[in-house]
């Protein structure tokens, strides 16, 4: 084949392009990337982290090891991202609760600790009877709360301090009851909550709607009300909180994918356009599709500026309920 004027010009811009890039950008990845998840396997952090990393190897070519670093309420996970080395071969999924942990004193960690890749769920949380309980809607349960003697009555489903515990706290805040009605029995996660339910341990539990799916279909737990503006696709007969009770609350979780602080900008980039690829991939859009849960894409800047925002609102919540001074 004969070479053109062009064909150099061309081939001399891309060998120019490539070599101003930092020698860890040009490298990267060099060896496996490791995702680290803060929860639990079984619950959806985990489920939707290792979708993305199956498909993530294809996308970069190189290994993706999925490891769960559970404990502390999320802190040993989410740690475990931050102090890595900010090379782009250790990635991890950061979870609201980001914003929650340093507000309870569990660590100075927030999410200034991250370089922001994207965020790729947010899902609402819904409150969760066992099939056999006599609540047959969400306005039965409450009359209960309101009948009985502070504590009496336990749930699950996340940290103390996580999301879920939030939603009950706010669920009974919104409801005029206060937080504490309702005795709060942690768990590492959504699953090990919904099943301590399924099993008769407690008497409600909170989670998303995807979460709960298995228990939902093996008939063992039932949702009363999901915590959304509006209701659920996936889940069309199940009322929004306010819709059946006229209290207005809403709230929800979100997972998004970061790196250690202090990433530089070229390998950050290359990951987030991998990652990006990954969410387009059918096989991802299908898994999340069939599970419900909610899609985006929400990278760099933005993302960042959704978790400060997210991070002040549940400082708020946080005080609100007497957890956080």
């Amino acid at each position: 084949m004969t070479l053109t004027k062009r064909h150099l010009l061309a081939a001399m811009a891309a060998l120019m392009t490539t070599s101003a890039l930092p020698a860890a950008a040009q490298d990267w990845p060099d060896g496996p990337v490791t995702m680290i998840v803060p929860w639990g396997a079984g619950g959806g952090t985990d489920a939707t982290a290792r979708m993305i990393a199956s498909l993530l190897e294809k996308e970069i070519g190189v290994p993706v090891p999925v490891e769960n670093r559970t404990g502390g309420s999320g802190v040993i996970g989410h740690s475990a991202i931050a102090d890595a080395a900010p090379d782009g071969q250790t990635i991890g999924v950061a979870t609201l609760e980001i914003g929650t942990m340093h507000n309870l004193g569990l660590t100075e960690l927030d999410y200034t600790g991250y370089t922001p890749l994207g965020l790729y769920n947010s899902d609402p949380a819904a409150i969760f009877v066992n099939a056999n309980s006599g609540y047959d809607d969400i306005e039965a349960l409450l009359t209960a709360l309101e009948g009985s003697e502070n504590r009496e009555f336990k749930a699950s489903g996340s940290a103390q301090g996580g999301v879920n515990h939030l939603a009950l706290a706010g669920m009974l805040m919104a409801a005029g009851m206060p937080a504490e009605r309702v005795a709060w029995v942690p768990s590492e996660g959504a699953a090990p909550g919904l099943q301590d339910l399924a099993a008769g341990g407690v008497e409600m539990a909170t989670a998303s709607l995807p979460e709960a799916a298995a228990l939902m279909q093996a008939g063992l737990i039932r949702p009363l009300a999901v915590f959304s503006d509006a209701r659920l696709d996936i889940a069309p007969d199940v009322p929004t909180f306010t819709e059946a009770t006229g209290h207005e609350f809403a709230l929800g979780s979100w997972r998004g994918l970061v790196a250690p602080a202090g990433l530089e900008p070229e390998v950050a980039d290359k990951l987030t356009a991998a990652l990006g690829n990954v969410l387009q991939d059918p096989e991802y859009t299908k898994f999340m599709q069939d599970r419900g849960y909610a899609m985006q894409w929400t990278t760099g800047a933005d993302f960042e500026a959704f978790m400060k925002s997210s991070d002040a609102a549940l400082s708020d919540t946080l005080k609100a309920v007497g957890l956080s001074n």
